[in-house]
């Protein structure tokens, strides 16, 4: 157990009814599957008592998919929590870079995506061209680094599926994409885990750190700026064919110029910190689903065009990103019967809508001929989807095909105790693997 595992005596115990149901306190994790089916049966908004965004309103919890995907459909109707703050920033003038707490994603936000359209055409002109659905050119790159990953083990008969291969495959990908060092990796690594600190550490629904490690985190992230300013001076000086030499030298069109140092290391934040954790955790919960259900691997070995139906599903099943609060109402709102103030947060419950009865037969169970299996919440939807979603998903398909390959099987070793990290991601903290090499 990691010391930042709960104590067993403190952490949440599995939920039989609604009041025993807690999401969010130490232990959670481990229960989550176990919550949702109770609060869709008996609380599909689930309300937060006093966590509201002012003292004394609340927050709700909204679990059901048709419920979040009208919300994430509608950004105009539900805006995202920082759309105000970033509005005004861009109406009044002022100096990002003098504002603290406010890291590089968010200053670039200021200028390059303030609103809904500059939003589309930020990522149709800024980062699809390199991680959106038609970027193919990086199954070379995902096929190379999968590849050389699988060669250091390949002949074991016992691995850690997640520190040899799901965690890192990801950071070299990205690594690529964008342009970094591959030596650069460890250090790289350190920096992405500060980013999403919040997401892992930070406390309630609203993912809270306390003034020690915020001040922690940007001693961290103002290494990473000053590492990212310096990449982009030397791409701007000898461009290559990668990401950030792409963004210093393209005229973003709303602007009619090219981006800024800033504007260029904000989209390099947001493409580290999408562009790592989802596809971790989703190969992981993937490698367990096919320990879980004999038979499947061969299956899949058999028939590579299940491999993106197992795919989806596995994300469907076992979303990587639970739920956020990212969203409030800007009018009055009913919600299966529950009223919602306006200026009301909302935590968008991914996981769960992802599992709702409602929505998919028999969620809970693996299907490889599910229609429309794509429709999950997983990667969020509407104008404001994650624009790492295309490459995240050529990603798993690629590592699959090429496990397939190169395996003969796999099954669970001894010593897993499927524990999870804490936070918002469904994060298994080890995955024991014994392998067959094929």
């Amino acid at each position: 157990m990691s010391e930042n595992t709960p104590d067993a005596a403190t952490e949440v115990k599995c939920p039989m009814n609604l009041e025993e149901v807690d999401l969010f306190g130490p232990g959670a994790q481990e229960h989550w599957y176990d919550a949702y089916p109770i609060l869709h049966e008996e609380a599909p908004v689930y309300v937060l008592k006093g966590q509201g965004l002012t003292p004394g309103s609340d927050g709700f919890v909204l679990t059901k998919h048709e419920d979040i995907s009208m919300v994430v459909k509608d950004p105009e109707r539900f805006p995202p929590l920082m759309t105000e703050a970033i509005q005004e920033m861009a109406a009044s003038g002022v100096d990002v870079e003098t504002i603290p707490n406010l890291n590089a994603m968010q200053a670039s936000m200021v200028t390059l995506r303030p609103n809904m359209e500059l939003w589309r055409l930020h990522k149709q002109e800024l980062t699809d061209p390199w991680v959106g659905p038609g970027a193919d050119r990086n199954e070379e790159i995902i096929r190379a680094h999968a590849n050389n990953l699988i060669d250091t083990w390949i002949d074991d008969d016992e691995i850690d599926f997640i520190h040899q291969f799901a965690r890192p495959l990801p950071q070299h990908v990205m690594a690529s994409v964008l342009g970094f060092p591959l030596e650069d990796i460890p250090q790289l690594a350190i920096w992405g885990e500060a980013q999403v600190k919040a997401f892992v550490y930070g406390r309630g629904h609203m993912n809270q750190l306390n003034e020690d490690e915020i001040r922690e985190q940007f001693q961290l992230l103002d290494g990473f700026k000053e590492y990212v300013q310096q990449q982009v001076k030397e791409k701007r000086r000898n461009p290559q064919d990668d990401m950030i030499s792409f963004l210093t030298q393209v005229t973003y069109s709303p602007l009619n110029r090219k981006l800024t140092d800033l504007e260029v290391n904000g989209v390099v934040y947001a493409m580290i910190i999408g562009g790592l954790e989802t596809t971790q955790y989703a190969l992981e919960e993937q490698a367990q689903l096919i320990c879980e259900h004999p038979g499947l691997f061969e299956k899949l070995k058999n028939d590579r065009g299940l491999i993106r139906q197992f795919t989806e599903e596995g994300m469907r099943m076992r979303s990587p990103t639970q739920g956020l609060s990212t969203r409030r109402t800007s009018q009055d709102e009913v919600f299966q019967g529950v009223k919602i103030p306006a200026g009301s947060v909302l935590h968008l419950r991914y996981g769960a809508a992802n599992v709702d009865p409602d929505e998919f037969e028999c969620p809970y169970e693996l299907r490889l001929d599910r229609k429309a299996v794509t429709r999950h919440l997983t990667f969020s939807a509407g104008p404001r989807v994650c624009p790492g979603a295309g490459i995240s998903r050529i990603e798993q398909q690629t590592a699959w095909n090429l496990l397939l390959d190169r395996l003969e099987g796999f099954e669970y070793a001894d010593g897993n105790d499927f524990r999870h990290q804490p936070g918002i991601m469904l994060g298994t903290l080890n995955l024991k693997l014994k392998i067959k090499k094929a």
